[in-house]
């Protein structure tokens, strides 16, 4: 692309002159239905029984529209990479700075250090760049999901752009996320384990509470305050199984993984046995860890692909066309 160029998040288009680009759907203000090419028209469709084969459908449609644009990928795989390196950089400048022996370290991991302030302050920290980081990558994710079921052309370059122009969005939630990770985290150390069950609870509450926020940050550019409540209310005014859904389309992934692994695992087993030596086991291993790295790249793309279908249908009661006749109007239903 050139460099002159911009590629609009809520258009798809590109800063080319009219005369060269063809109009597409707005994501603010989004056309009629009788005139919006990437919805499919309302169908009565029966959503598949079952929370697998649920998943399985979400997978394979979703599959569809990651093969369209493969480089979705890229956001999950460096999003990863930088999530490792906050995790080393913060881990290793925590060692330095409490003066940690390996026992001490290994105490920690134990569970039997007491934090201290300066404890708490690098978890913090750990804790918005890295929510920070993962926020960011999946805004730009979700941001060329949405360009593509408004009839846009997703690029790498479009997504990241829509992050940087939420950058302070982004910033505010991780802000916001890693002050409950942190306060949730000092109520179970000061508690016993019913406290723990009770602290478990309102994690998983707030997680579930989360669920929209990252497509609410993309499209609707709210704080963070407002961005958890709009999510709650999104979930609140059509609540119904797109949670189980996305567990589902997880399940699948994960059994796929684990098919590829053993399948790899036994081919290995027999070229070793077979006289192949260390040679064979070593690029074995490296395949299996090449599996588990597509496949946990994949389904972060997945999963970011069917939370995007789910809130344009959730929020507009309308279907990308890349999900039409996957009974997805029987994903939500009225409390």
């Amino acid at each position: 692309m050139p460099d002159d160029e911009v590629r609009c998040i809520r258009c798809g288009n590109t800063g080319a002159s009219s005369a060269t680009r063809s109009p597409q759907p707005d994501i603010a203000a989004p056309t009629t239905l009788s005139d919006a090419q990437p919805y499919a028209a309302a169908d009565d469709t029966p959503a598949p029984e079952g929370r697998i084969a649920r998943g399985w459908l979400l997978a394979k449609l979703s599959l569809g529209v990651l093969k369209e644009d493969r480089s979705l990928l890229v956001f999950p795989l460096v999003s990863g990479i930088a999530c490792v390196l906050v995790l080393a950089t913060f881990f290793g400048g925590w060692v330095l700075v409490s003066g940690f022996s390996i026992a001490a370290v290994a105490a920690v991991a134990e569970g039997e250090h007491d934090p201290n302030m300066v404890d708490w302050i690098v978890l913090f920290a750990w804790y918005f760049a890295n929510y920070f980081v993962m926020v960011y990558f999946n805004a730009a994710l979700v941001a060329c999901a949405m360009i593509r079921f408004r009839g846009g052309v997703p690029t790498v370059g479009a997504g990241l752009r829509a992050a940087r122009d939420r950058i302070g969005q982004i910033a505010a939630w991780a802000l916001l996320a890693a002050t409950v990770g942190v306060v949730l985290r000092m109520i179970e150390n000061r508690v016993g384990w019913v406290g723990r069950i009770v602290v478990a609870l309102i994690g998983a509450a707030w997680t579930i509470g989360c669920y929209f926020v990252v497509p609410v940050l993309v499209v609707e550019e709210l704080g963070p305050v407002d961005a958890f409540k709009r999510s709650v209310d999104i979930l609140k005014d059509t609540w119904g199984e797109s949670i189980v859904s996305n567990t589902g389309l997880g399940l699948m992934v994960f059994v796929a993984t684990m098919l590829m692994l053993i399948v790899a695992g036994g081919l290995t087993a027999s070229a070793a046995m077979a006289g192949g030596g260390w040679f064979v086991i070593v690029v074995g291993l490296a395949l299996m860890a090449a599996i588990v790295l597509l496949s946990a790249l994949v389904g972060s793309a997945l999963n970011a692909i069917v939370l995007s279908a789910l809130y344009i249908y959730a929020t507009e009661g309308r279907l990308p066309r890349a999900f039409s006749g996957a009974g997805l109007q029987q994903a939500f239903v009225e409390k």
